[in-house]
């Protein structure tokens, strides 16, 4: 999906014919390329035009035996391949985009989006990727994608990505390069590493920053015909591909397949003898926020299937897969599901019959480990919030599956109906000021309350609370998180009330920054139960800490079927804020300086 020609004013062999690059595309096993050279469509146009040549030479009974020699060999590779227009546009500071189209695109339709794009007429037949000002990236986006074309940011990870690593732009204008809804994928280089800070696992919806998941490809970006034998990074044609699983090869049918949520239909082609694992490869990122696992088929079924629960739980997130036939830890044996078709039945129908709002969810087979795996991928829900009949909704909190509470179901619904143009149906309670107690449940004051937002270097019981605060406002209160360098997953407990004999903590989600409220300890989901008794139980004593300026590291965990975890800590005028539960994708560079080098990546 990255080819260039010589018609690129970069191109290393200008005498390849493009004949050449159709055999060498046979050779490495390609069924579908696509012509993209800088800035230009010259090298698609050219292609065409000798094919044109040929076709009207033999029409005309004028073709010469060397040029019917030639013609059959287009013919013959051409019932193999099939090659799409396309271009690699040159955004303002530099950025790389792949535009791709239909091969029904006329060579004119294709110039004048160059144009649109302010492309300098003089340089649609250069193909060089040396411009000056042309269209800044967000714009180039909704341009080719109105054009009708696969808009793919190019080697996102690498020199004129998007998402290169210290792009001089802030972290706003990362996300709305690589999250906006009009791009199909990314291409990256490293789409077979096995880093945890890859793209692919970057990208795959678990980051708060990146929800939208984003199929991921990759492709050799050829300057050449053959790969450099001075500098193996110097690709040749096809040295890098993508295999993708369609129903057809046309440029539909992968358009479909970007726009679908399903992931697990995207991989690094490599031989058959070494095939690239993509279960494999999700098992050892394990539970999270967007996948799931199950060893064997549930005991329970129907609306009691934790699967079921699962698929709503993700629904109601931004979508994910769950994978049944082996566990999420890695040194445990692959099960696999004996009879897979059977069970995608049960599953169909047990989803079909038990969540509402409907949802369209898909169910491929997989294998890993020579064992079939089923596999169930779950869209963002456009209707949330989805139940599992007769009314239970539930949530995903990082790896687990729990029942919602009311302030979560309350924003699924005002979500629902901001979406819609509604006004919100609940208000949720501002979240408590430094000082004040959270609202009783009866009316009645509440004795006592420990600090909130953090807690008290000096004391470890329980304080007390001035009377007369008042909640500060939603919108004072976010700005005040803005400037404060949270880390964006794990929770904190913001604030803590005794009514009754019974704590009440109001519980902060890092990865929204919005706050529930009358969580108890026998009511807690695992990773609030776990910061509720770290508080209740170890109160955070400083010198535990290891500072660094006003951050601290405080201890790492591991929960089980789960990668470690991080409580850290922040001196905030004088009170430490504690945060707990942080996984490393909620760690920023300065976060992560302060993490252990047997904890880090």
């Amino acid at each position: 999906m990255h080819l260039h020609t010589p018609a690129s004013a970069d191109y290393q062999e200008p005498s390849v014919a493009y004949l050449d690059i159709l055999r060498k595309a046979e050779f490495r096993g390609a069924d579908l390329v696509a012509f993209t050279d800088h800035n230009s469509v010259q090298g698609y146009a050219a292609f065409s035009r000798e094919l044109a040549t040929y076709e009207l030479l033999a029409s005309l009974g004028r073709i010469q035996p060397d040029e019917q020699v030639r013609y059959d060999e287009y013919r013959r590779l051409l019932t193999k391949i099939k090659v799409l227009p396309g271009f690699e546009f040159t955004a303002t500071f530099g950025f790389h985009i792949l535009a791709i189209f239909p091969e029904t695109t006329s060579i004119r339709k294709l110039e004048h989006v160059l144009l649109e794009l302010n492309v300098p007429e003089e340089s649609l037949e250069h193909g060089t990727g040396q411009l000056g000002a042309t269209t800044d990236v967000l714009t180039a986006y909704e341009v080719l994608h109105e054009s009708g074309a696969l808009v793919i940011p190019a080697h996102v990870n690498s020199t004129n990505g998007v998402a290169m690593q210290n792009m001089p732009f802030g972290g706003q204008t990362k996300i709305a390069f690589t999250q906006s809804p009009y791009i199909d994928a990314l291409e990256a280089t490293d789409l077979e590493s096995a880093s945890r800070r890859s793209t692919q696992r970057f990208f795959n919806g678990s980051k708060p920053d990146y929800p939208r998941r984003m199929h991921v490809i990759q492709g050799s970006d050829a300057h050449r015909l053959n790969r450099d034998p001075n500098r193996e990074t110097n690709l040749g044609v096809c040295d890098r591909m993508t295999e993708v699983q369609l129903p057809e090869v046309s440029f539909e049918a992968l358009q479909a397949l970007f726009h679908s949520e399903n992931f697990s239909r995207v991989r690094p082609y490599r031989p058959a003898q070494d095939p690239y694992d993509f279960i494999r490869s999700a098992r050892s990122e394990g539970e999270s926020i967007v996948q799931a696992f199950h060893a064997g088929a549930p005991k329970r079924r129907g609306r009691l299937s934790p699967i079921v629960r699962d698929v709503v739980a993700l629904a109601n997130g931004h979508g994910g897969t769950v994978f049944l036939g082996l566990s999420a830890n890695s040194k445990e044996p692959v099960v696999g599901v004996a009879e897979p078709s059977r069970e995608i039945d049960v599953l169909r129908e047990d989803v079909a019959r038990h969540v509402t709002p409907p949802l369209d969810v898909s169910f491929d087979v997989g294998a890993t480990d020579r064992k079939q795996i089923v596999i169930v991928s779950v869209p963002d829900g456009p209707d949330k919030p989805y139940a599992v009949a007769p009314g239970n909704i539930y949530v995903r909190q990082e790896g687990e599956t729990t029942l919602a509470v009311r302030d979560e179901i309350v924003e699924l619904v005002n979500g629902a109906l901001a979406r819609a143009g509604s006004q919100p149906a609940v208000e949720l309670p501002a979240p408590t000021e430094v000082g004040a107690p959270e609202p009783p449940a009866k009316p009645r004051r509440p004795r006592r309350s420990r600090k909130p937002a953090a807690e008290s270097a000096e004391a470890t019981t329980l304080d007390s609370t001035p009377n007369g605060a008042q909640p500060e406002s939603a919108t004072a209160l976010d700005e005040t998180l803005q400037t404060l360098p949270l880390p964006r997953t794990g929770v904190e407990i913001v604030d803590s009330v005794e009514r009754d004999g019974m704590i009440y903590h109001s519980m902060r989600d890092l990865r929204n920054l919005k706050v529930i409220h009358n969580v108890t300890r026998e009511s807690a989901r695992h990773l609030w139960q776990y910061a509720i008794l770290q508080k209740e139980q170890h109160p955070i004593q400083p010198e535990e800490v290891a500072w660094h300026g006003p951050r601290g590291f405080w201890k790492a965990y591991k929960p089980r079927g789960h990668a470690v975890r991080f409580n850290l800590v922040y001196r905030d005028n004088g009170d430490l804020r504690v945060f707990y539960g942080v996984t490393e994708d909620g760690l920023d560079s300065e976060w992560r300086q302060l993490v252990p080098h047997e904890y880090q990546p």
